[in-house]
């Protein structure tokens, strides 16, 4: 069996219902207290970790930390090595709250989708990216970023080539693989979304399976891994089944992130999880067959009238679809 997750903050209304429908778990990019000054306290950590468990579930992980602890590590500027050092601070932080998983990526602009009103069946509405919309847009600038490009001076605003940004991330995998080892922590790498190869000057490296294998390769390390985004990969074109079988069985699949899209990498927008181009039956199968057992989540809902900005009715929705899907394949055993 699949552990279930939703990604939330941890307000008592949500975790109230993410308990009521059954999942295991959340994970949360949560807003730092007053005093976590570009790391996360092991205080805020334990804090936010009781809550959950008051709610009789897990704290599966910290998906993401503030874009601003982050952001010159990602693109090489003058003061990396003071956010990769908060970053260890946090690794540490994390394994002394009992905690075993932190979740990055490597797209510093943050830039996801070009829109959130394309049509869905019965009136719905999901977001949906359209190359077209992203070209020449100004240097590390995007309306969509949800970032503070104000942070980036103007002197340091210059285009980042795939080399420079793999250079970055063996960087910083170099400094924190080993802190996280000590630490019994696992780190996981979500894709590149969208995978397309630049935009606003910056390259997005982790656009390809490919890529992933390459990263596996790069630090090579037990607590290194993939974040296996279904959306995204199948945004990429690749055959899903077997991309789950090639790294599920270098056991290298941290969580994934089980949701589903339509259309191609240059246009394409989220679908409910069985009407995308992923067979999502035979994903499931994938992920049986190489052992998988870890965590799970819909991600992305899709906008239902009547639902709330969050998506209450979409996530109960999508559970329940990993749920029957994963309990039908267990009964087949």
């Amino acid at each position: 069996m699949v552990k279930v997750f939703l990604s939330t903050d941890f307000s008592d209304d949500r975790l109230k219902f993410a308990a009521q429908i059954g999942v295991d778990g959340v994970s949360g990019a949560p807003t730092p207290n007053p005093a976590d000054d570009g790391y996360y306290t092991l205080e805020s950590l334990k804090q936010w970790k009781s809550k959950v468990e008051s709610y009789g579930l897990e704290l599966m992980c910290i998906r993401l930390v503030p874009w601003s602890w982050t952001y010159k590590w990602m693109l090489g500027l003058e003061g990396r090595d003071e956010q990769i050092e908060n970053y260890k601070k946090t690794i540490r932080n994390v394994g002394e709250a009992g905690l075993d998983f932190l979740i990055y990526n490597m797209h510093a602009l943050r830039i996801y989708r070009t829109s959130n009103q394309a049509p869905e069946r019965g009136g719905a509405r999901s977001t949906s990216f359209d190359i077209n919309l992203a070209r020449n847009m100004p240097l590390m600038e995007h309306p969509n970023s949800g970032v503070d490009i104000s942070l980036i001076p103007e002197a340091e605003r210059r285009p980042v080539t795939d080399e420079q940004m793999w250079d970055n991330l063996r960087y910083f995998l170099e400094a924190v693989v080993p802190v996280a080892e000590e630490s019994g922590v696992r780190l996981g790498l979500h894709p590149d979304d969208p995978p397309v190869p630049e935009i606003a000057g910056v390259a997005r490296i982790m656009r390809s399976a490919d890529a992933f294998q390459k990263f596996v390769d790069l630090v090579p390390s037990d607590n290194s891994g993939v974040v296996f985004c279904q959306g995204c990969f199948t945004e990429m074109g690749c055959d899903i089944p077997a991309e789950i079988r090639r790294f599920g069985e270098q056991g290298k699949l941290f969580s994934v992130d089980f949701r589903n899209i339509k259309g191609t990498l240059d246009n394409f927008q989220e679908t409910f999880p069985e009407t995308g181009n992923a067979d999502m039956a035979a994903a499931m199968q994938a992920y049986h067959e190489v052992g998988f057992d870890g965590w799970m989540t819909p991600d992305h809902a899709i906008q239902l009238d009547g639902d709330t900005d969050w998506g209450h009715r979409y996530w109960a929705y999508a559970v329940g679809h990993i749920r029957g899907l994963d309990q039908a394949l267990n009964a087949t055993r």
